[in-house]
């Protein structure tokens, strides 16, 4: 399991909405460190909201662990980046293929491109949307006390 502190900062019924504590790269960026913290500030300067489930029924203000299965975040690039691109380089490859002229060619390969592109995304969408799906949603694992890390 992945997992991650985070404050409770809204509760809607069995979902909650926290606000994870931003990580500011490995701690040596007070020193002599490769200045990642100020880079992650720059381009992350407001705090970012998340939901999730809440079975744990915490409350406004309370600090959590959240988890998410470890195999969850890497699916979901697949899904919402690599797929996409590889249907769009399909697509490309189909519609060059299907040009019955060599002038032709450019055109049917960005059409193709682009409706593989779009059926990745749309397909994309539809997964995560499936009830299959709802098992790699992050969720409250439990409170934090004080012998959490």
């Amino acid at each position: 399991m992945l997992e991650t502190r985070a404050v409770v900062v809204q509760v809607d019924g069995k979902h909650a909405f926290v606000q994870a504590n931003q990580g500011n790269g490995c701690g040596q960026c007070s020193g002599k460190g490769c200045g990642t913290g100020k880079l992650s500030q720059l381009f992350c300067s407001k705090p970012r909201q998340f939901q999730v489930d809440n079975p744990v029924n915490a409350r406004v203000g309370d600090e959590v662990i959240v988890s998410v299965a470890e195999g969850a975040v890497l699916r979901g690039i697949g899904l919402v980046y690599l797929l996409p691109l590889l249907l769009l380089l399909a697509g490309a490859t189909l519609g060059s293929l299907l040009a019955a002229q060599a002038e032709q060619r450019d055109l049917y390969a960005a059409a193709g491109a682009f409706s593989g592109l779009a059926a990745g995304f749309i397909f994309a969408k539809w997964s995560s949307s499936q009830r299959h799906s709802r098992q790699n949603l992050p969720y409250i694992a439990r409170q934090c006390g004080r012998g959490d890390a």
